[in-house]
């Protein structure tokens, strides 16, 4: 699991080398992810219909001819600067949107441009298994009638948006393409949701493994917990100051029927943000727990053996007394002698031990 991060890291800081020395607006690729070959994918509805196409060469997207007054064009990989280059002139999008969606390690932010919005969102995937986040960045571009994303892969988060325009579900055909933006953004932080439950119920059932029996294992399980909520919050907390750009409409591509909407979004994220904060806070102190539980389980241990030591230690000193070489010993002529000795010896422990069960120190 280690490797495969270290892996990622140091392949995505030489993409970034590449970078290096170019001017602002370059296509390069900066990733990880080019195992899958580009798919552009295009849905075109109206009030009265949807017709999807997926393209298999870009220049048949290019000779596409549009069917109706909305569309939604959709690409997984964006690895091709090439394709890249080819969208932003049928678009006319400026070549640092190009360059930032090409670049996908960006935090999540909203840039205006003349005709058009450019968003950034982070959509996140945990594995339950080795206890860690991944991002993946998910570029939109909003135009009047058209809806842009782009995706680094085919990760089906969209689908349920997909079948909702498919069988006429609610209103995201009728309310046009920046509705569409707002059922994407929603389908982003619903994702959140079912991040922030899974790390919530590992957080709890490690808890519980803190208190009953804390170990090395439950504290690296902590440590790779609280990494995947760090990578969480960093995710999730731009989004507020984005969808708050949009909520205030200042270009006017949000109808304002679709603010409603983006508020209720708004409203989720704080909702995340908060529960968040509060899934670290309950880290924190976790911490405090396994070192309070080490701490505690030290001082029962330390205090059995206290009391053990304790008890043997008045046998030891009669047991030295007695074996002083002295000629004139009480009791070494008495035929009893050595019984006197150890009920002596035994004596004194029971009445140890009674008055350490008194104490309480025994329970």
């Amino acid at each position: 699991m280690f490797k495969n991060r270290k892996s990622a890291k140091r392949a995505q800081r030489k993409s970034h080398s590449k970078k290096i020395g170019m001017p602002p607006g370059s296509l390069v690729y900066v990733g990880t992810d080019i195992s899958q070959p580009p798919a552009l994918s295009l849905m075109e509805f109206d009030a009265e219909g949807l017709d999807e196409t997926h393209f298999s060469e870009v220049e048949k997207w290019l000779k596409h001819t549009p069917l109706r007054s909305t569309h939604w064009l959709n690409l997984h990989g964006v690895h091709d600067p090439v394709l890249m280059q080819d969208i932003g002139t049928r678009f006319g999008l400026h070549p640092l949107v190009l360059e930032d969606i090409l670049h996908t390690d960006q935090r999540p932010k909203v840039e205006s441009y003349d005709a058009y919005l450019f968003v950034v969102l982070r959509a996140l995937h945990y594995d339950a298994a080795t206890l860690t986040v991944s991002t993946e960045q998910v570029s939109l571009v909003l135009l009047p009638d058209t809806l842009l994303s782009f995706q680094e892969q085919a990760s089906g988060m969209f689908e349920p948006v997909r079948e909702r325009l498919r069988n006429a579900r609610g209103q995201v055909r009728k309310l046009g393409a920046d509705y569409l933006a707002y059922a994407l953004f929603d389908a982003v932080v619903d994702r959140y949701f079912l991040v922030l439950e899974q790390l919530s119920e590992q957080t709890e059932e490690l808890e519980d493994t803190l208190l009953d029996k804390p170990n090395q294992a439950s504290l690296q399980t902590l440590h790779q917990l609280r990494r995947a909520t760090h990578a969480l919050r960093r995710a999730v907390g731009p989004v507020r100051e984005v969808l708050n750009t949009l909520i205030r409409n200042e270009d006017g591509l949000f109808q304002p029927g679709t603010g409603v909407y983006l508020r209720d979004v708004y409203d989720h994220t704080l909702h995340v943000v908060e529960s968040i904060e509060a899934l670290r806070d309950l880290q924190a102190g976790m911490l405090d727990i396994y070192l309070s539980s080490l701490s505690n389980r030290f001082n029962v241990e330390l205090r059995a053996l206290t009391v053990i030591t304790t008890l043997f230690m008045p046998a030891a000193l009669v047991a030295g007394i007695f074996g002083m070489n002295f000629k004139h010993m009480p009791w070494l002529d008495l035929p009893h002698g050595f019984g006197l000795a150890m009920g002596l010896m035994g004596t004194i422990a029971f009445v140890m031990i009674a008055l350490f069960w008194r104490r309480n120190w025994l329970r």
